[in-house]
């Protein structure tokens, strides 16, 4: 199997260029910079996090597919099984087969 290395990834993606939406004239380049958001009280800070940012006028775009996973992360809820509700009912009868499993 061949490997991807990152520069050749970084190419393939650079490659596909997407004009920036404020300034029109410059291009969204993939970099890796630091990722800041607040969680409650708490500063939480993402070294190496993606981000399209624009090569004339500076804007940045963190890359929506890693936002949500970051989000998922950070989700109090992940990781916890979700509580189901058992759907038994005491008037419910139980149908057992009259035959034997295995046939004779």
């Amino acid at each position: 199997m061949s490997e991807v290395k990152p520069d050749e990834q970084n190419e393939a993606l650079e490659a596909q260029a997407i004009h920036c939406p404020e300034c029109i004239s410059g291009i969204m380049r993939l970099r890796f910079m630091t990722y800041f958001t607040w969680l409650n009280d708490e500063l939480i800070t993402v070294p190496n996090f993606p981000a399209w940012v624009c090569d004339v006028c500076g804007r940045r775009e963190y890359d929506h597919r890693a936002v949500s996973w970051l989000n998922t992360l950070l989700n109090p809820e992940a990781g916890s099984r979700k509580k189901r509700k058992r759907r038994f009912s005491p008037d419910r009868e139980t149908h057992l087969p009259n035959k034997p499993i295995y046939p004779e």
